[in-house]
């Protein structure tokens, strides 16, 4: 399996839970979370396909300058459109070519930032990391507020972990 490959499965994993969660149950606030929502792990997972998405077209990518859009937070099959459409732009693009990172250490407003060589395909091995990661937080979420809901058990656990549980 390639990057885009993993990039198409969780994406389809994604699209298909905001298809069915409910627009209530995406924007409120939850005491887990310190008061975050699951709209807003979703719009940070969005914000990272499509700063990723924009370093296509310039060969740059800076996942500090997120757009933030208050409509992910708010609307999952808005959210749901947006990763498709990434996803769209992402599959003809070539999985080696190179891309500059502009990297983040610091809170500091005027500290340098580092660029660093990556390939697309290395950035949209990350993407999939940082869902994974935040579909975890969004599984808590879901099971607190909505114990009913039908989650996949694989559903924010990396790879490696669903392999082991297989073994």
């Amino acid at each position: 399996m390639n990057c885009k490959q993993g990039t198409e499965i969780i994406i389809e994993q994604m699209t298909d839970l905001l298809n069915r969660i409910a627009k209530e149950t995406y924007s409120q606030p939850l005491q887990l979370f310190n008061g975050s929502s699951i709209g807003q792990h979703f719009r940070h997972i969005v914000d990272f396909y499509g700063c990723l998405n924009r370093g296509l077209s310039d060969g740059r990518v800076d996942y500090s300058l997120r757009q933030r859009d208050p409509r992910v937070e708010t609307e999952p099959i808005y959210a749901a459109q947006l990763l498709s459409d990434y996803f769209e732009q992402m599959k003809t693009a070539d999985e080696t070519s190179q891309v500059e990172v502009v990297a983040d250490f610091s809170s500091e407003l005027n500290e340098t930032r580092p660029v660093v060589i990556s390939t697309l395909g290395r950035e949209m091995m990350y993407a999939y990391d940082h869902a994974v990661h935040h579909l975890a937080m969004i599984k808590m979420g879901l099971k607190a507020t909505s114990p009913t809901f039908e989650i996949d058990k694989n559903l924010g656990v990396a790879p490696s972990t669903v392999k082991h549980w297989n073994s």
